[in-house]
C-alpha cells in the first residue's frame, strides 16, 4: 500500500539547480514511487559549517511503496550518481553536490542505525521547513505537530526563492 514520504533536497557545489531538477526526475523514477509535488528552490545560508557557499534547498512529496530503508538506500544512490561523496571521518554540514534527506515516511517513527524518521533536526531548520511547508504544510510531524505550526515558530530570515 503506497504512503506519502517527504524528502529534503539541497546542494551548494556545481550546477545545483540542474542537479536538484535531475534528482526530482530520479525520485519520480524510483520503483513504486511517484513524485506528487516539489517546492520552489530556495537560497539558504550555510548551516553548521558557515564558511562555504549558500545552499539551494527544496522539498519533495512522493507516494511510494518502498520500505523506509529501501527508500533511504535509493536516495543515497541518487546522491552518489550526482557526485556526492560523504566524508569518511563522519563530519557533517560541509559542501556537497547533492544532499537528500528522508524527512517523513507516512506517520512512522523510526530509530534504527543510519535511519531516523522523522528527521531529528527537521523542526529546527528553516531551510527544511520553508520548502516543506510549500508541499506538505498540513502534514503532522509525529511527536512535534503540523509542519505549518513548526514553521511559525522559527526564524526564516535569509531564506529566499532562488
Amino acid at each position: 500500500m503506497p504512503l506519502r514520504a517527504c524528502i529534503g533536497l539541497g546542494g551548494n557545489i556545481g550546477e545545483v539547480g540542474a542537479v536538484l531538477q535531475a534528482a526530482l526526475v530520479a525520485l519520480d523514477g524510483l520503483p513504486g514511487t511517484r513524485l506528487l509535488a516539489a517546492s520552489r528552490f530556495y537560497r539558504t545560508p550555510a548551516w553548521g559549517v558557515e564558511a562555504q557557499p549558500d545552499f539551494i534547498n527544496a522539498a519533495a512529496l512522493v507516494e511510494t511503496t518502498l520500505a523506509p530503508r529501501d527508500l533511504l538506500d535509493a536516495l543515497l544512490g541518487i546522491e552518489r550518481a550526482h557526485g556526492r561523496e560523504r566524508a569518511g571521518d563522519g563530519s557533517r554540514w560541509g559542501p556537497r553536490t547533492l544532499d537528500l534527506d528522508l524527512l517523513l515516511y507516512g506517520d512512522a517513527v523510526i530509530d534504527a542505525p543510519g535511519l531516523v524518521v522523522p528527521h531529528p533536526q527537521l523542526h529546527r531548520r528553516a531551510f527544511v521547513l520553508v520548502p516543506l511547508a510549500e508541499v506538505a504544510s498540513d502534514l503532522e510531524v509525529p511527536g512535534l505537530g503540523r509542519v505549518s505550526a513548526l514553521l511559525e515558530g522559527i526564524d526564516t530570515g535569509g531564506i529566499v526563492p532562488a
